[in-house]
């Protein structure tokens, strides 16, 4: 567990960063902090490690002050990953994920048992490992950056905007692959975000700072998208939060529809609405319209605009299938990745409206399809 007891950070010239914040990260659980600029994020996170001092109040290390602590000593149990990942350019990516335990003065086996597990733990192929950052993407990159953390297996982990760096796509799979090994790990992490949909997405709890460093409010996601404390936190967290609080909202049971689809190579003789494409296994592959083929389905005839959601999944995941596929048919698959049906945004939202309502719900699977025969897989 991390406390922050009334700490304060004032700068030299006078500069109010922090001011006396109370805070608890409970073991084994994320806590995110996240506010506008010059709210004091960063430097609270810094102060955690002792890379910045406090002025006053203290901080605490699973009950004891860091302040007693030896600074060096204390780093290298704390895993600390960076925007940049920072990693050291001419040391090799194995080389890179062994600093700290080469520092606790492991013996080499150990070492590299021990960076190629985390290779793989962090979805990266073994065959990096004798590369250097600079022949790795950015996102590549990160995923070194959270398995050097991992490295000497800190209980405390500090993540200062670790995927803010990268492309939208690849920092969705950061944070999915993250959230899955902390699902393994349960560290104890401090996130720093300027992201309120990221900060909701990995936080177990979230803190919301003010500028100048007051906590605002602190609370679990949920509670803070439809409870939020004051102005302030409801314009932070946006006037969709509305929206955003259907994440936490599991899907009841929606009315799917069969749907009628087309293998990837087919041909169809349908000239009137869209088509879903699927694979070998009916896993959607995206939407085509047959007015505009010229043969049989290739990639480049593919929309892939709509997201896809899966049954056991959230009612803002169903509803945002819905509103971005380009036939308004939200694809719905099941864990597996399967096909299972579609459902229309209006349906959705009549779940929604339902959902506090549980003589309407039954005790059928979420996601049944509903009937359909006219609805079928359209022959090659």
């Amino acid at each position: 567990m991390i406390r922050f007891d009334r700490v304060t950070k004032r700068f030299p010239d006078g500069t109010v960063a922090v001011d006396e914040l109370d805070l608890t990260a409970p073991t084994g659980k994320i806590t995110v902090l996240v506010g506008p600029s010059g709210c004091g994020k960063t430097t609270s996170l810094r102060m955690v490690n002792r890379m910045i001092e406090p002025t006053s109040g203290a901080i605490y290390l699973d009950g004891t002050d860091t302040a007693d602590l030896k600074a060096a000593e204390m780093r290298r149990g704390i895993g600390y990953v960076i925007q940049h990942a920072g990693l050291f350019p001419h040391r090799t990516i194995v080389e890179n994920i062994g600093a700290v335990p080469t520092l606790l003065g492991w013996d080499k086996k150990r070492i590299q048992e021990r960076s190629m597990e985390l290779l793989e733990r962090v979805g990266l192929d073994p065959s990096v490992a004798r590369r250097y950052p600079s022949q790795l993407s950015g996102g590549q990159q990160q995923r070194v950056g959270v398995a050097r953390a991992l490295a000497a297996d800190p209980p405390v982990m500090l993540m200062d905007e670790p995927f803010s760096a990268v492309d939208p796509v690849v920092r969705e799979q950061l944070q999915d692959e993250f959230l899955r090994l902390q699902d393994e790990l349960d560290k104890t992490i401090i996130f720093v975000t300027h992201d309120i949909d990221e900060a909701i997405k990995m936080g177990d709890q979230v803190a919301v700072l003010r500028v100048g460093g007051r906590l605002a409010q602190m609370a679990d996601p949920a509670y803070l998208l439809t409870h939020p404390a004051d102005d302030f936190v409801a314009d932070f967290v946006g006037r969709d939060r509305g929206y955003r609080a259907l994440s936490f909202q599991a899907s009841p049971r929606l009315p799917l529809h069969s749907e009628r689809t087309l293998l990837m190579g087919e041909a169809t003789d349908r000239t009137d609405e869209w088509i879903l494409v699927v694979d070998d296994e009916h896993r959607p592959q995206g939407w085509v319209e047959p007015s505009r083929l010229s043969g049989p389905v290739t990639e480049a005839d593919l929309q892939r605009g709509g997201t896809v959601a899966r049954a056991s999944g959230s009612l803002r995941a169903a509803l945002d299938a819905a509103l971005s596929a380009p036939s308004r048919r939200g694809v719905i698959v099941d864990d597996s990745g399967e096909l299972i049906g579609t459902v229309r945004a209006h349906e959705v939202l009549a779940a929604i409206e339902d959902a506090d309502r549980p003589e309407l719900q039954d005790d059928d699977q979420a996601g049944s399809p509903a009937p359909d025969p006219a609805a079928e897989h359209t022959p090659s």
